[in-house]
């Protein structure tokens, strides 16, 4: 065991503490600070190259009285911000919570009444979807006979005798066609929308149970 390790850092330190009890400066500070190589240090200043180091503050007993950190790398840091923006996200998702679980207490009374509006908001969106289908049906069947009087015209026909498509049949060939586009999209948007009301509705019932259950 290096005796003189422990031993001299406490000789200094009492050499200190008496030449600033001589020069009556009683009330600077006393740092404890350790260097590279592990020996421990005492002054009433921390070099430089251990300024950013942890050191602690000592008494006039070398007791410390507080413990100054290392300074953080920008590694560190950025963990830190990493985490305080984590625990701020989580901090806003239970007030957003707690925000939906007051506004579904004082909405609904009970069960049934969830259920009767997701019922009547599904059987809204059944009829816009079974409207869509039927104009959808019309389409296609417009779109056919389009084409089939388009088949007797350039460059539908490949007859090189047959003449070119009529102006007015090739606008209402491109104007059906796009209607067609348009409309499947809505019925693939109304078709998602109905699911995902559904199943907001399905998860409101089952935290309105738990409520319930709770209080």
């Amino acid at each position: 065991m290096n005796i003189g390790k422990f031993f001299w850092p406490l000789v200094s330190l009492v050499l200190l503490l008496g030449s600033m009890a001589t020069a009556g400066n009683t009330e600077g500070k006393l740092y404890r600070w350790v260097d590279a190589s592990g020996t421990v240090h005492y002054g009433d200043s921390v070099p430089p190259e251990y300024a950013k180091a942890e050191r602690q503050v000592v008494n006039e007993h070398g007791i410390t009285v507080e413990t100054l950190p290392a300074e953080k790398t920008v590694d560190e840091l950025a963990e830190d911000a990493r985490l305080e923006a984590l625990a701020e996200a989580e901090r806003r998702r239970g007030l957003e919570l707690d925000r939906r679980d007051s506004i579904l207490l004082s909405t609904y009374v009970s069960v049934d009444e969830i259920e009767a509006l997701r019922n009547r908001r599904k059987e809204l969106l059944d009829g816009q979807i079974r409207v869509t289908e039927i104009y959808l049906s019309n389409l296609r069947e417009k779109l056919q006979k389009l084409q089939a009087d388009a088949s007797r015209f350039q460059p539908y026909n490949s007859d090189p005798n047959a003449p070119p498509i009529h102006d007015w049949l090739a606008k209402e060939l491109s104007n059906t066609l796009n209607s067609i586009l348009v409309y499947e999209k809505t019925l693939d948007d109304t078709r998602v929308q109905q699911t995902e009301i559904v199943e907001k509705f399905e998860k409101d019932i089952d935290r309105f149970r738990y409520l319930k259950d709770v209080n």
